[in-house]
């Protein structure tokens, strides 16, 4: 699903990171730990092509990310990837449902798939029932499953996850976790989190560690 080779950041004459390499395949769930600074939301970033890389290549599905216009990368990450953030994204005015709803309303879904689609990830969440609350009504543990239903509701090949439980107490980051590394497993996405969690790591298939000059297996 994932194919990263020789991947390097810059700002100016300083590199951030370089010589990154990557393959994450099918249902896998890669977690990437460092120091804080290294470059670990950039790194995420340029494997979304939200950031322009100084280097190498990303790979989605066989699309390589740098090779293509801004119109296009924006078009291929709506249709294949989906975000989870630790600041949730969720839109206060629109309720639960609306909020999972918008990547299949940005890809012309129809309504009737939508609303199965919304119900079934709900559901998943454990949110069902839920879907006419606002978000200002949830908790943050019940925001991040939010964001977590919306970030899988249209099946994308890729999650990408930034510090996905920053925000939350202990007991409730296990319990996002388990539902995000089972969720993406289910759904045979390619997983890949960047976090200063250790707890939040040992969820996953595979720990790297970013340095400036590239990654190493974490244990």
């Amino acid at each position: 699903m994932l194919q990263v080779q020789e991947l390097a950041k810059r700002h100016g004459d300083e590199a951030v990171f370089s010589h990154v390499n990557l393959v994450v395949p099918a249902g896998e769930f890669v977690a990437i730990v460092g120091e804080s600074g290294v470059g670990k939301s950039t790194l995420l970033n340029c494997l979304a092509g939200l950031d322009a890389p100084s280097g190498g290549s990303v790979r989605v599905r066989e699309t390589d990310l740098t090779q293509l216009g801004e119109a296009a990368q924006a078009h291929f990450r709506r249709r294949h990837l989906g975000f989870v953030f630790q600041a949730f994204h969720v839109l206060p005015h629109l309720t639960v449902a609306q909020n999972v709803a918008l990547p299949l309303m940005l890809l012309g879904a129809p309504a009737a798939e939508q609303a199965q689609r919304v119900a079934e990830e709900l559901d998943a969440v454990g949110l069902s029932g839920l879907g006419e609350r606002l978000p200002q009504q949830l908790s943050g543990g019940q925001l991040q499953r939010v964001a977590l239903a919306r970030a899988l509701v249209h099946r994308p090949a890729l999650i990408l996850a930034d510090e996905p439980t920053g925000n939350l107490d202990p007991v409730t980051a296990e319990r996002i976790m388990r539902l995000l590394a089972g969720q993406a497993r289910e759904h045979g996405a390619a997983c890949v989190m960047v976090t200063h969690s250790q707890a939040a790591a040992a969820h996953a298939d595979r720990v790297l560690r970013l340095t400036a000059q590239g990654l190493q297996d974490a244990g």
